[in-house]
């Protein structure tokens, strides 16, 4: 699976941006995709995350932004409104793969900066 993220930018605070992240390769094996962010001298954090039947996200993005999905094109995509700040980071798509008895597995894309000027 390759995954291809696109959309991110500056942005003023109270802005709006939407990240895209095309899958490629054997995508019928995945099982769930998700959004992750990384600020500086910070951890990996999940933003937002999308199966089949469900969506959660971090109580820091609740309200503002919103994980979707097509199937059909493969892309997931990402809508954050109001964004602050705090958002600034590199933003990087998920996909979980889950094949029979297999652990799971996880691809990345490359990642792609997210700046909120105040």
């Amino acid at each position: 699976v390759q995954l291809v993220e696109s959309g991110g930018g500056l942005v003023q605070a109270g802005g709006s941006l939407r990240l895209s992240c095309a899958a490629s390769g054997r995508t019928f094996s995945i099982n769930a995709m998700g959004w992750y962010r990384q600020a500086p001298g910070k951890q990996r954090e999940l933003v937002a995350r999308i199966t089949s039947s469900s969506t959660n996200y971090a109580d820091s993005v609740k309200g503002r932004f919103t994980i979707s999905r097509d199937n059909a094109k493969n892309t997931m995509y990402l809508q954050m409104n109001s964004l602050k700040p705090e958002d600034t980071a590199v933003y990087y798509c998920n996909a979980r793969v889950k094949i029979g008895l297999l652990e799971p597995y996880d691809y990345w894309g490359q990642g792609t900066q997210v700046t909120v000027s105040s």
